[in-house]
């Protein structure tokens, strides 16, 4: 039997905006005050594991062990078939880069461009199937956890498309859609979603539902 999440305060451990705000959303109807690592101040840890499991843990337990408090930690990303699955883990890293004053920051729409470069340069006809990955992992203070993964099939189009949702949103084609998830209303999409389908398995775990 895992460990359960009582009402009080949730460190999300994330410092994008975007996320915490879909987050929030999601666990709105259960009493719990999200609060982000970034508010509090936390250090964003390095992501050195090979796969979504490793660094939601390694995210998780490092937002838990500094806050003193119950940390719940995203890793998702893109994958695309005919790129054997990346960019994957690296989904994030592809949007880096130095900006003219030498800070690092995130440009989502060259993540998209490179994506779909790689794509053409296949060839006429190659497939644009792919997915979103998303793994969710509760840590409690004490080194208790928690993972739970939910996944979402599409298609990739291009140009982008959309203003309603964050990363690779606009290029990203749901199953059974005809929009991307950046033109889906928030509503809508957080019932589709892997971000969706993954806090379907923690609620069903962790309220009994």
């Amino acid at each position: 039997m895992s460990k359960k999440l009582g009402s009080g305060k949730l460190v999300i451990a994330t410092h994008n905006a975007g996320k915490l705000k879909e987050i929030a959303a999601l666990l709105a109807p259960f009493g719990l005050e999200c609060i982000s690592a970034g508010s509090l101040g936390l250090p964003e840890p390095d992501e050195t594991g090979q796969t979504f499991v490793e660094n939601a843990l390694i995210k998780a337990r490092a937002a838990a062990e500094s806050s003193g408090l119950v940390a719940l930690a995203d890793d998702s990303g893109l994958s695309v078939a005919t790129l054997g699955g990346r960019p994957g883990v690296y989904t994030a890293n592809w949007a880096e880069r130095q900006w003219f004053e030498g800070e690092p920051g995130r440009d989502w729409y060259m993540a998209m461009g490179k994506v779909e470069g790689m794509i053409r340069a296949k060839g006429p006809g190659t497939s644009r199937e792919a997915w979103f990955t998303c793994v969710l992992a509760l840590a409690w203070p004490d080194g208790g956890h928690a993972v739970y993964e939910g996944r979402a099939n599409g298609t990739l189009t291009w140009p982008p498309r959309g203003t309603k949702g964050f990363g690779y949103d606009p290029i990203f084609v749901p199953d059974g859609h005809e929009v991307t998830f950046a033109e889906l209303d928030p509503e809508a999409k957080h019932r589709i979603s892997h971000r969706a389908r993954a806090f379907s398995k923690l609620v069903a775990d962790q309220f009994d539902q």
